[in-house]
């Protein structure tokens, strides 16, 4: 199996912490957020990792370079233009093990799903993609039928909507930041520019076995990516 950490967020809502640094090598509990991210996906089977940089890129190539890591670790360099999740996953795709799934987790993102049991529920269903979900509270959600399945995307803030499936009893999910896909999907997403890859789930979603895996309740979800949520998951992971 593949991975790939998304890595090349410019980190601004993380200052002062990112003004020299990128946003993946802020600690957390005395190790980098790379490095959690790093070991997670290793334990959930990963035989070779992808990193993508932008901000502060030499940095997280050097310090990749100077530890020993179980698994081969490569560098998907962005630095000349930042692509979103969708883009920097296809610049990547020469990178992967060809027709290997491929597990991606998101730098600033602290979980303790057993993502064993992820992988084991993407593969029963036989899904294209598996977005991890969660029942929480956002302005961002994702819209699931009761088996699971994508049916579209809701932005709370501004009332935009996307409906895949118009099926009645749609429930709200956060998006965890975690996914996996199937290597094939790569094909479909037309050509390296920026894009979100949550836009090419919901446009595959119509051809394709796009599903979600929902977090029990009492799993720990961090998102970092500010200051004060760094300190509450400090406190409370």
């Amino acid at each position: 199996m593949n991975a790939m950490i998304f890595a090349a967020g410019l980190g601004t809502r993380l200052q002062p912490l990112t003004n020299d640094k990128p946003k993946a090598l802020v600690e957390f509990k005395g190790k980098p957020l790379l490095w959690h991210a790093i070991q997670n996906v290793i334990k959930a089977g990963a035989k070779r990792i992808v990193v993508n940089v932008h901000h502060f890129a030499q940095q997280i190539i050097d310090y990749i370079a100077a530890h020993e890591w179980d698994v081969e670790i490569l560098i998907s360099d962005e630095t000349d233009q930042l692509l979103e999740t969708g883009g920097g996953l296809l610049k990547a795709k020469a990178l992967f093990i060809p027709n290997k799934p491929i597990l991606i987790q998101n730098a600033d993102i602290i979980i303790s799903t057993d993502l064993k049991k992820y992988i084991y529920s993407h593969v029963q269903f036989k899904s294209d993609a598996t977005l991890m979900v969660k029942k929480r509270k956002t302005s961002r959600y994702l819209l699931l039928d009761k088996q699971n399945r994508l049916c579209g995307w809701r932005n709370t803030k501004n009332g935009e909507e996307i409906l895949v499936h118009n099926t009645a009893d749609l429930d709200e999910y956060g998006f965890s930041g975690v996914h996996l896909l199937e290597y094939h999907l790569l094909e479909k997403m037309g050509d390296i520019r920026p894009f979100s890859i949550i836009r090419s789930y919901l446009d595959l979603a119509n051809s394709q076995k796009i599903n979600a895996y929902v977090m029990k309740e009492s799993d720990a979800w961090f998102d970092v990516g500010t200051v004060d949520k760094l300190k509450e998951a400090e406190l409370n992971y």
